[in-house]
């Protein structure tokens, strides 16, 4: 018999009396005498229903306390984290106006950021001239330029002083901490370096000013009581059941932006990044530079920004169905990418947007590691085929052409039928609505109805021909023309620069328009404010027209904005003046063709293209001699109002037929058909 019997039957003894020696029986439980708990005699005589009732009653309340213990936990952990998310989103918005969490972008602490860190966010500042001019009163018109400017400057600087840092820190922040601890010293160096050179070249524009002429908007508000009807609020114009949104439904996409500067190339692409995102698409964005005032935008679009540009970029682009690069510039993360993997080269599509050698050069290592390259014209696509002939570079496939489009906001407020209109926003209602808003800004402008306003909106720098412009203003100035003189300047450069027939100006000068003397000329300049702006092209602006009294009377300044609308509603004509080898495409080109604008623009690259001589506008030769030409064209248009009806009209229905977005995203949604991974 093993141990474990011995212990099972030790409460059995041997009954004495009465029955046989040798037969000894076994004693009663009920005897009295205690039982061992485990024996079955006990189990029997505790096996009541009112001892096992009362068991149960017990072990049902200790669960219960364990049970109320954990929904309590459970309670306690969702109230902390719905607390958590609630502050992240607040800050992840830049709701930050009571210094409720620290720092800016990327989630820095106030008190521990280092010097360079907040001259580059001084910078950013100073950038924004869009929110800080809206703060402007309507009545300070007759502040000059480099006054506005050192105003905003000084407004801004301020509001950083004012700043307190937080003395609560996130573990983001503390991680940002270490990993900027951990750059190199070099590294670090070069950032200070470069935000030293930023804040001198803002610093080299006059502070005194005279004669510079006027700043004027933007004109958000404006447009916000005229139009009811603010582009901040809508969610998207993707039509669902369209062929693009089925494309990239459920996909995931990771954009890359150079910059965030308000100019064609960043604006293009954040527009595609909220069609993407509108068609149900997964979107992730890679900035290369931050500068810029964009980054406001893109969260306001709910758009995902990449807080790191090297590993967790990389990561993320592993996952994506394609890559889409939006400027040459990209090509030294296009490089480190490939080379860190294999299939990296069959995910790229490249939207080259720029169109100069030196981009070209940077950009040559890598074009025939692509998937595909994207050109906006065809003197684009021509001229980079030419170069990859001469440096002997094999592309992997035949670059496509897609031109970049007007949006639905600016074709909405022009009054072009587009996914935005309503009956109670139809075509008739928003044209109306236009012109109403044209009063407003040309009121608010100092201008009458005979005045022609000549507006050129781009970075200030010398590729965009400003100061061109400004020697033709000039020339138109101080050179007053009589009737015959018009009329024989007219036949001048109707033989020089005419490609195609001219009879119909020649109609228009025949009906008596010519010697009926309009008003006079002022030119709208931007974009202020601009981090693509050239600060020494922008000084030597100021001086010439410092230098010239009468033609400082008839320039007018305005801020770097997206909200162009009213510009173009109170224009009379668009200048678009690029040097060199011409504009890429020139995406302001149509905008002002969709608002009924003739276009005066330079005779090369992607603006030949877009506007047709003697039809939708005129066009005029490179350099300085083309400065004497424009001046003629000028006077032609101030003097015949109806040839700048019928040029604006034709120009209106070319973009109609061909510069829509719908015709954009058309051709868009065939070359991704062919680029992405179908699974």
């Amino acid at each position: 018999m093993d141990e474990g019997t011995l212990v099972r039957l030790s409460p059995l003894r041997p009954g004495g009396g009465g029955g046989g020696g040798g037969g000894g029986s076994l004693k009663s439980p009920s005897s009295g005498k205690s039982t061992p708990r485990g024996s079955p005699s006990f189990r029997r005589l505790n096996s009541g229903r009112t001892p096992r009732r009362d068991a149960r009653s017990g072990v049902f309340s200790s669960h219960c306390l364990r049970s109320n213990r954990i929904v309590l936990w459970l309670l306690l952990i969702t109230l902390w984290a719905y607390a958590g998310f609630y502050f992240q989103s607040k800050w992840a918005h830049g709701d930050n106006k009571e210094d409720l969490f620290s720092g800016g972008y990327g989630g820095e602490s106030g008190g521990d950021k280092s010097e360079p860190q907040i001259k580059n966010r001084r910078r950013d500042l100073i950038a924004k001239v869009d929110s800080a001019a809206v703060e402007l009163k309507n009545d300070t018109n007759e502040l000059s330029l480099n006054k506005s400017i050192v105003d905003v400057v000084l407004a801004k600087n301020t509001t950083l002083d004012k700043n307190k840092p937080s003395k609560r820190r996130s573990k983001r922040s503390l991680r940002r901490k270490r990993l900027v601890s951990s750059k190199p010293k070099a590294m670090v160096v070069e950032e200070e370096v470069e935000s030293e050179v930023d804040l001198q070249t803002e610093e080299i524009i006059p502070k005194k000013n005279t004669t510079y002429g006027f700043l004027v908007g933007p004109f958000g508000s404006v447009e916000d009581s005229i139009l009811e009807w603010s582009a901040e609020k809508r969610s998207g114009t993707c039509d669902r059941k369209g062929a693009f949104a089925r494309l990239v439904w459920s996909r995931k996409f990771v954009l890359i932006f150079h910059e965030l500067s308000m100019t064609g190339a960043p604006l293009a692409m954040l527009e595609l990044a909220t069609e993407f995102l509108s068609c149900g698409a997964t979107i992730s964005v890679i900035v290369l530079n931050k500068r810029g005032g964009l980054m406001s935008e893109l969260s306001r679009r709910k758009i995902k920004v990449l807080e790191d540009k090297t590993d967790l970029s990389f990561k993320t682009a592993m996952k994506a169905d394609l890559i889409i690069a939006g400027s040459a510039v990209c090509s030294s993360w296009i490089e480190k990418y490939l080379s860190r993997t294999v299939l990296g080269s069959s995910q790229i599509m490249w939207w080259i947007m720029e169109n100069r050698r030196e981009y070209f050069d940077r950009s040559k290592l890598v074009l025939n590691r692509v998937k595909k390259l994207i050109f906006l014209s065809e003197s684009q696509s021509k001229q980079w085929l030419s170069w990859c002939e001469e440096e002997k570079i094999q592309l992997k496939s035949e670059p496509a052409l897609v031109p970049l489009s007007v949006n639905d906001e600016l074709a909405f407020v022009a009054g072009i039928s587009c996914s935005l209109n309503t009956p109670s926003f139809s075509t008739e209602k928003m044209t109306e609505k236009r012109g109403l808003l044209r009063s407003a800004v040309r009121e608010e402008m100092g201008l009458s109805e005979d005045d022609m306003l000549a507006v050129s909106l781009s970075s200030i720098n010398p590729g965009k021909g400003q100061l061109l412009l400004l020697e033709a203003g000039r020339f138109l100035i101080e050179q007053p023309r009589t009737d015959q003189t018009s009329l024989r300047l007219s036949s001048e450069f109707d033989s020089m620069v005419f490609d195609g027939d001219s009879s119909g100006l020649r109609k228009l000068l025949s009906e008596g328009n010519i010697g009926k003397k309009g008003g006079n000329l002022k030119i709208l300049v931007g974009s202020v404010g601009s981090k693509s702006n050239k600060v020494p092209y922008v000084k030597t602006l100021l001086n010439f027209l410092s230098m010239h009294s009468n033609l400082s009377k008839v320039v007018i300044w305005t801020p770097s904005t997206t909200r162009v609308a009213s510009l173009y509603a109170a224009a009379d004509v668009y200048v678009m003046n690029s040097q060199g080898i011409g504009e890429t495409f020139g995406r302001v080109t149509i905008e002002a063709m969709a608002f009924g604008l003739p276009v005066l623009g330079t005779d090369s690259g992607g603006t030949r293209e877009i506007v047709e001589h003697n039809i939708t506008g005129l066009l005029h030769p490179l350099g300085r001699p083309g400065a004497r030409i424009l001046a003629n064209n000028l006077q032609f248009l101030l003097e015949n109002p109806k040839a700048r009806q019928e040029m604006g009209l034709k120009g209106r229905e070319k973009v109609e037929k061909m510069y829509l977005k719908k015709h954009m995203f058309q051709k868009f949604g065939e070359v991704l058909y062919k680029c992405m991974r179908i699974k």
